[in-house]
């Protein structure tokens, strides 16, 4: 048993943060659920640009689609779902073998609708449709749109993955979401048993603009925090997942076979050369959790990991650290807000470069 194999047996799944047609054809990907253990894939729109840009596999049919589809977000898609239904089928025997818990691969809808929770159902009926496999999930945004989306997709059967989350409010609040969507799909008389969602809330970009502000506030104390509010942020979040789905809260849906929505630990790979390249995989490993690791952090794991479960150790610790940040006059439930109507810009941007190259 190998190191990332190791870390799933501590109850963490390992989730690969890329997708790109050289990944599947050339067995890269085959190999890393075989040997690393991975147990699912997720893309979006940053991803897929680097993964056109790149590979050499999209030429013939881009040349194909430029010919016959005038849209050129239709092209996109025509190129990628592809790759999606491919990675769902290297997946299926695990999410076989996991009873429907693992094995999931995500596709975003289109980052302009992140602010219409119409046009997102919509959308995300559309793609689930297209892509037709029972390990998909819909990557929907935290904002407050998006959470009304994936409520009405969670009374509708559709799984999701909600993205871009940056604060615990912002997770509590997508766990809220979860849970008036299973109601209303149990109170209607559906199975909830098949629901699967996942909540992804994202760490180094919090670090990134956190220690901007200690760094601009300079003393010793505040320099002192710098690198630690992701980390503490999640266990606070982890916290919050024990209490919610481990309660009275999630108790009847419990009863009634529900599944609850697994936090996935985003953007886990280091911004700041300076800190340790494993800072957002090692002490936040511990069960009922994902972690999706871009390639570089992955074999930084592999190489050099040393898995413990850790996720519940801290946490007094990283109540106080929370706090201290208060104190200062950071507050995180901002700098959650802020980070999210920043992801969906990037994302949006990267959605469009990609459409130009599909252009």
């Amino acid at each position: 048993m190998n190191i990332t194999q190791h870390v799933t047996t501590l109850g963490q799944s390992l989730w690969l943060d890329n997708l790109s047609r050289s990944l599947i054809r050339d067995g890269t990907l085959a190999r890393l659920i075989a040997e690393d253990g991975i147990s699912g894939v997720t893309s979006n729109p940053s991803i897929f640009q680097n993964a056109l840009a790149a590979s050499p596999y999209y030429a013939d049919d881009l040349a194909r689609l430029k010919a016959s589809e005038p849209d050129a977000e239709r092209r996109y898609e025509a190129m990628v779902i592809p790759d999606i239904q491919a990675a769902c089928d290297l997946l299926l025997p695990t999410y076989e073998a996991s009873g429907g818990n693992d094995g999931y691969v995500s596709l975003e809808v289109a980052p302009r609708w992140a602010y219409d929770a119409v046009r997102t159902v919509k959308e995300a009926q559309r793609l689930a449709a297209a892509v037709d496999r029972r390990n998909l999930l819909i990557k929907v945004p935290g904002t407050p749109e998006g959470l009304s989306a994936f409520e009405a997709l969670t009374t509708l059967g559709i799984n999701v993955n909600v993205t871009l989350l940056f604060s615990v409010a912002q997770t509590q609040a997508a766990f809220d979401a979860y849970i008036r969507g299973l109601t209303a799909r149990a109170h209607a008389g559906a199975d909830v048993r098949r629901n699967k969602a996942v909540a992804s809330l994202f760490l180094s970009r919090v670090d990134t603009l956190v220690d901007t502000q200690l760094t601009a506030i300079g003393t010793q104390e505040a320099l002192s925090l710098r690198g630690k509010a992701a980390v503490a942020m999640a266990r606070l979040a982890y916290q919050r997942y024990l209490r919610v789905f481990r309660g009275e809260a999630f108790a009847e849906l419990t009863r009634r076979g529900a599944a609850p929505q697994y936090l996935l630990w985003a953007s886990s790979g280091v911004k700041n050369p300076d800190y340790h390249d494993l800072l957002y995989v090692e002490p936040l490993i511990g069960a009922e959790t994902i972690n999706t690791l871009p390639d570089k952090t992955l074999a930084a794991l592999r190489d050099h990991g040393q898995p413990a479960p850790r996720l519940e150790d801290g946490v007094a610790e990283a109540e106080a650290q929370l706090a201290e940040l208060a104190r200062l006059g950071i507050d995180m439930d901002a700098v959650g807000d802020t980070l999210q109507d920043d992801g969906v810009k990037l994302f949006e941007a990267a959605f469009q470069k990609l459409l130009q190259q599909t252009g």
